[in-house]
């Protein structure tokens, strides 16, 4: 990505045919889509790029199984082809997850599953346009044995699993995959800042030409200039002209809905395939393998505070772990979890009160009267296709004939870890950037940020010069996953850990030594604001 005081300096000086407010994932596929389509893009983020619900889901590209119990089979057959496009153009960053629904005590596997799997397989094929057309597809699900259970989910031997379902679906990082996104729109010719708010819409004639942007940073205010505007701040996207919104009849309403996930170490809860796990009234919670440990999530509960650093609550860790424990039959704490992290979905309101786990996670696109379009509402799975309906939107206005090309374009390159240079770290590292790895270990700092973990300095410097970080959040919880994956070891008193990370940063960005020391407590109070380490 351009360096942002390059990127900054562009948005003030050039006028754009759309500018993108919104650096998550709905954001950046929109910048992809509409630059791919000959469009010049620019995009502002107010905080950093996937900075809220875009780095805080369940990592996982599916089709969502449990909708059909709902009979929405709509938006999971929809789901399921845009999981297969995602798999197939970023292999790298979105791969293949097992899951197993075991049975236990020589019990018959639950009748009702295999019909809902037999439907997911059904809907998960995607017809290839030619036979040359090598596209990845999920093998069907199928019956295995209770060895084969406890082999893909060790955690449950001691409850003897008689045999279960195996099905697939796919897993990602979702940051980095905002940030792929991003860095491809940018190939495309679009100009992307972070830490700019926009703060009004700027209007010629009653139509929305652009919008008035703070930066965060030096205070200024600067005019970004743009024939389109498009909302895609999600969760907040009623902030922006709210009274514009009020006044339109049939603005869907935004009801934000909570969800919380925590992390363990692999072998306090080993895992290699994704467990299904109830978790009373009807629902059920996800406990899956993710960068080398155990992910469990998520709730999902109606959300009336504040949108911005929401922290995981007592309750919601004990309804999680509650879970878990009846599950796998232990007796898990929050002491033993390494991080845990909240976010709020932008889920659409139908005026139903019933609980927000049956509102509706299909997107809403609409127009109000000054011509800017809002996208909001959808899942992390469907960010392309969301994308999509938006451009198309933009297209239709213009008298625009030129068609969404992004089921087409890769996103990144994908590298093998051997053609790295021999390391630990170059699985981890052929995973996260794909072929942009070369670049990042070009940098040197081969050290790891935590003993133990693959992630290494080199990646801190190459946030700084090529991601648009700025701060020690954004390297630590975004750039890598760090401050979710491991955020014991960052926050322990005396381990220097956050002290490497601040001298690498602030190399790159000119820090002097009392401004590193000012970094590294704002992330020790930003940890604390976003509940990263649960108290025991």
């Amino acid at each position: 990505m351009l360096p942002r005081a390059d990127a900054v300096a562009t948005l003030a000086s050039e006028s754009f045919d759309v500018l993108v407010i919104g650096g998550g994932i709905t954001g950046a596929g929109v910048a992809l889509d509409a630059a791919t389509r000959g469009y010049s893009v620019a995009l502002v983020e107010r905080a950093d790029f996937a900075g809220g619900t875009s780095s805080r889901s369940s990592k996982l590209v599916h089709g969502g199984l449990r909708y059909l119990q709902n009979f929405d089979l709509g938006l999971v057959r929809e789901a399921l082809v845009e999981r297969q496009i995602n798999v197939n153009l970023a292999p790298h960053l979105v791969r293949p997850l097992r899951f197993v629904v075991p049975a236990f005590d020589g019990q018959r596997l639950d009748r009702v599953m295999g019909v809902g799997l037999n439907a997911y397989d059904v809907m998960g094929l995607r017809r290839r346009r030619t036979r040359a057309e090598l596209d990845w597809s999920p093998a069907r699900h199928r019956v295995i044995s209770g060895a084969d259970v406890r082999e893909l989910l060790p955690a449950l031997a001691d409850r003897s699993p008689t045999s279960g379902y195996l099905f697939y679906d796919c897993q990602t990082d979702d940051a980095r995959l905002v940030l792929t996104v991003l860095t491809e729109a940018e190939r495309f010719g679009a100009v992307a800042a972070n830490r700019l708010e926009a703060i009004g819409l700027l209007e010629e004639r009653g139509r929305a030409a652009g919008a008035l942007v703070r930066d965060a940073e030096s205070g200024a205010e600067l005019e970004v200039r743009a024939a389109n505007v498009v909302n895609a701040t999600g969760v907040w996207a009623d902030r922006l002209r709210p009274a514009e919104l009020h006044d339109e009849a049939e603005v869907p309403v935004i009801r934000p809905a909570r969800g919380t996930h925590l992390l363990l170490e692999r072998d306090t809860l080993p895992v290699d395939a994704g467990a299904i796990v109830p978790a009373g009234e009807g629902r059920a919670i996800f406990v899956l393998p993710w960068l080398g440990q155990t992910l469990i999530g998520t709730t999902d509960t109606d959300h009336d505070g504040p949108a911005e650093h929401v922290r995981p609550s007592e309750e919601e860790i004990a309804y999680l772990l509650d879970a878990v424990n009846a599950y796998f039959a232990t007796s898990l704490t929050a002491s033993d979890l390494v991080g845990a992290y909240a976010g709020v979905r932008p889920l659409i309101s139908t005026g139903d009160p019933r609980k927000s786990v049956d509102i509706s996670r299909k997107a809403e696109l609409y127009e109000t009267s000054s011509g800017m379009v809002t996208i909001t509402g959808g899942k992390l799975t469907t960010w392309r296709r969301m994308a999509k309906d938006t451009v198309d939107r933009i297209a239709w206005r213009d008298g625009s004939e030129v068609p969404c090309r992004t089921h087409e374009v890769p996103l990144g390159l994908p590298l093998g870890a051997g053609e790295l240079p021999d390391a630990p770290s170059r699985e981890h590292l052929a995973a996260r950037y794909g072929h942009l790895a070369h670049d990042v270990l070009a940098l040197g700092h081969a050290e790891p940020i935590v003993p133990g973990r693959p992630d290494l300095l080199a990646e801190v410097a190459y946030a700084a010069r090529r991601e648009q970080a700025r701060t020690l959040g954004d390297v630590l919880l975004r750039r890598t996953r760090l401050g979710l994956t491991a955020a014991r070891a960052l926050l322990a008193p005396g381990a220097g850990v956050l002290e490497r990370v601040a001298d690498v940063l602030g190399t790159e960005l000119g820090w002097d030594a009392r401004r590193r020391e000012r970094e590294v407590e704002a992330f020790r109070f930003e940890a604390e604001q976003e509940g990263i380490l649960p108290a025991p």
